[in-house]
């Protein structure tokens, strides 16, 4: 399976290249608005009301966005990232502090649904480094502050009223400088499905925020997740994705002293963090390191690497020879396989 990957760069508010982006993926992102998994679609009023109660400080740049995209109503409910169709990736991710700091993550998901851009913006004033997600989201990414972040799946079924994850983040890298503020973010605006996010700065700080649609927001110092929160909530799911085996060669990993930050990166590569089910939605698409200190970014693959930092950006395409193969096509989603 090949992997087409693009680094962009485009400073100042969204402009022709963010309009490509968008305009590529905009056929399947809607094809996604008219499945079951969309149960509940909010209208365009109730969608732009949530936007301005929980993250105001998005709005100029939703309008912005609004004008550029051209967008009709459905468009411009979707550009709010309010209840967006329920989704599932896996993904494991592991943060060290202290002379080094770095955090690491696996993107496991469908290939169809990803991106495969990693995008250098400055919508609002500050740099982010940022794995798409939705376009306007993004799944990891930093800020020139050097605040870091990632997310995994948490494991349960129920989908609530909420935002989803990555414009979630987005909104945290877009405002936030350190850890404390990324937290009064993460523990106010809703998510509407479950997610693990470990957030770190440059001062060796970090924390795991346990969201889920229908408990409060659970702030801990875990350094590692997978795709449970404290306990397996889906059993099904579990045994599927392998979240506690994962889990467990993490939480092993991270007491080996002493772990170097290049032996914690190669362990993303290998079983059983990485994962060649990609028909079923759970492959590993990348390995991503954010390096706090240096301002910059590693992604990595078996044979391949790209080096990225807000010094040294460089746009261009690679494509990437995958493990694996492909033969599914995005008709059905990766919900379908949550109840196998």
């Amino acid at each position: 399976m090949q992997l087409n990957f693009k680094s962009i760069l485009e400073y100042g508010t969204p402009g022709l290249k963010f309009q490509k982006l968008f305009y590529s993926f905009w056929p399947i992102y809607r094809g996604m608005l008219h499945t079951d998994e969309a149960t509940y679609i909010p209208d365009l009023a109730t969608s732009q009301a949530a936007l301005k109660k929980y993250m105001p400080k998005m709005l100029p740049t939703y309008k912005r966005l609004c004008l550029l995209m051209n967008a009709d109503d459905e468009m411009a409910r979707f550009l709010t990232g309010f209840q967006p169709p329920a989704h599932v990736n896996a993904c494991s991710q592991a943060v060290i502090s202290g002379e080094e700091i770095q955090l690491v993550r696996n993107y496991d998901y469908h290939p169809d649904l990803f991106e495969s851009t990693l995008l250098l913006s400055s919508w609002n004033g500050k740099k982010v480094i940022a794995t798409t997600d939705y376009s306007i989201g993004l799944v990891d990414g930093m800020n020139e502050d050097g605040l870091a972040v990632s997310l995994t799946f948490g494991g349960r079924k129920e989908v609530g009223e909420g935002f989803g994850i990555s414009f979630i983040l987005r909104y945290v890298l877009e405002f936030c400088c350190n850890v404390t503020e990324a937290i009064e973010v993460l523990t106010k605006v809703p998510s509407h499905m479950s997610y693990n996010v470990t957030v770190v700065d440059k001062s060796g700080v970090y924390k795991t925020v346990f969201l889920s649609p229908d408990n409060l927001p659970i702030v801990t110092d875990i350094a590692f997740t997978t795709n449970h929160q404290l306990q397996v909530d889906w059993p099904e799911n579990a045994a599927f994705n392998g979240t506690m085996k994962r889990a467990t060669f993490l939480k092993n990993l991270l007491e080996t002293a002493p772990l170097s930050p290049e032996n914690l990166t190669k362990a993303f590569l290998y079983p059983p963090l990485y994962n060649t089910l990609f028909n079923e939605g759970f492959g590993t698409l990348y390995t991503s390191v954010y390096r706090p200190l240096d301002g910059a970014v590693q992604l990595h693959w078996h044979q391949q690497a790209i080096y990225q930092s807000f010094d040294h950006f460089i746009e261009g395409n690679i494509s990437i020879e995958m493990e694996g193969k492909l033969e599914m096509n995005i008709q059905k989603t990766t919900w379908d396989y949550l109840y196998q």
